[in-house]
């Protein structure tokens, strides 16, 4: 019989305690296997919904590291901190009165303009986007390089956690995009099917789904013709 070889332990600390967990977990799984339960800050553990955000520290080194904990994989004397959310501000703003002329990104995020092009946004995240050239790019209202810049934003909003000028940056690419969608790239599909929504040509079946119990819209979507959603 051949012997199987030990896994390798290594250490983790989470808000200061030392836990031994396996090489090779990511961030998430190896939290979870030192018996933390995330109840929050998990979505879906596949790099997508920017839930998980961490900020981490390795051994030997000062610098703060940004990432995502379903992505990043648990490394030897990390120290690990659990985002359960990042505070920022979020405008309010209705898109339907956003009006072309001027700069709407300077309307509602006017702290844009104190951008001072360090690229510390840029450094924090994990998605590799060049954060600070879409919000250089907003700030002098070029809209269509901003929305494509920032396309790959998952609102983990690490990117504003560091910003000395207090920029949400995560908001202002959203917003970006959405006045992207209104003006620049307008979609036939998409005012075709608001359109159907409004003529009300899916209220039987809302109402339907409304009236199921839990279990059966679970099965419904498991069961789905997805090709046929196409």
């Amino acid at each position: 019989m051949e012997k199987k070889p030990k896994t390798k332990m290594i250490s983790v600390f989470v808000m200061g305690k030392e836990h031994k967990v396996p090489q090779g977990l990511t961030i998430m799984k190896a939290m979870e296997h030192a018996g933390y339960r995330f109840l929050r800050g998990a979505g879906c553990r596949a790099g997508f919904c920017g839930a998980c955000g961490t900020v981490y520290r390795l051994k030997g080194d000062y610098k703060l590291h940004f990432d995502l904990a379903c992505q990043t994989a648990a490394e030897d004397g990390m120290a690990l901190t659990q985002l359960p959310f990042v505070p920022a501000n979020k405008a309010t703003y209705h898109v339907r009165l956003i009006k072309k002329e001027g700069n709407p990104i300077l309307k509602y995020y006017p702290e844009v303009a104190r951008c001072v092009s360090c690229n510390t946004c840029t450094k924090a995240c994990p998605q590799e986007l060049e954060v600070m050239d879409y919000v250089q790019a907003a700030l002098k209202n070029d809209i269509e390089k901003a929305a494509t810049l920032s396309f790959d934003c998952i609102q983990c909003g690490m990117c504003a956690l560091r910003c000395p000028a207090e920029i949400v940056q995560y908001h202002v690419g959203q917003l970006v995009r959405r006045v992207h969608g209104k003006f620049v790239n307008k979609s036939k599909q998409l005012n075709k099917r608001v359109n159907e929504v409004n003529k009300g040509k899916f209220d039987t079946d809302i109402n339907e789904l409304m009236t199921l119990k839990h279990a059966k819209i679970k099965d419904k979507y498991s069961d789905r013709d997805i090709e046929a959603l196409h």
